[in-house]
């Protein structure tokens, strides 16, 4: 199957904790870095998903936020540092490229915050993902 979504990071499960409806998957990825994904409970289920599963961590580039300086006082809690390497900038959205430990990243953004970040090559962003928007596959 190809999917659209560019940013896929391979990560192991550490634990799962179900709710009602909704589920946290807290992920570790190759880097050692932990980022958490809130799917429904049947999603759980369906992907057979328990602490040592092998998966693949999903994010839409129109849900990466960057961040260039100090981030505090937020419920975001996935957060990865990085640096910019290309910035693509259109009339009215910015597609913004970040290395990272676990590979690239990239980020949609629009052209006025790539402009008001300065966002350029060599940059060092910190990419912000919300929980919600952070999808698992089982592998």
């Amino acid at each position: 199957m190809s999917l659209s979504i560019r940013n896929r990071f391979n990560g192991t499960a550490t634990s799962v904790t179900t709710g009602e409806v909704m589920a946290t998957v807290k992920v570790r990825l190759d880097s050692g870095r932990e980022l958490t994904a809130a799917i429904t409970v049947d999603a759980v289920t369906d992907l057979g998903l328990a602490e040592g599963s092998a998966v693949l961590v999903l994010v839409k580039a129109t849900e990466v936020s960057l961040a260039t300086g100090a981030v505090g006082g937020l419920s975001i809690r996935n957060r990865i540092p990085g640096m910019v390497t290309e910035v693509a900038l259109g009339g009215a959205m910015a597609g913004v490229k970040v290395a990272t430990d676990d590979g690239e990243l990239t980020a949609v953004v629009t052209a006025e915050a790539a402009h008001d970040l300065g966002l350029a090559s060599g940059s060092s962003v910190t990419a912000l993902l919300k929980s919600t928007e952070v999808a698992l596959a089982s592998i």
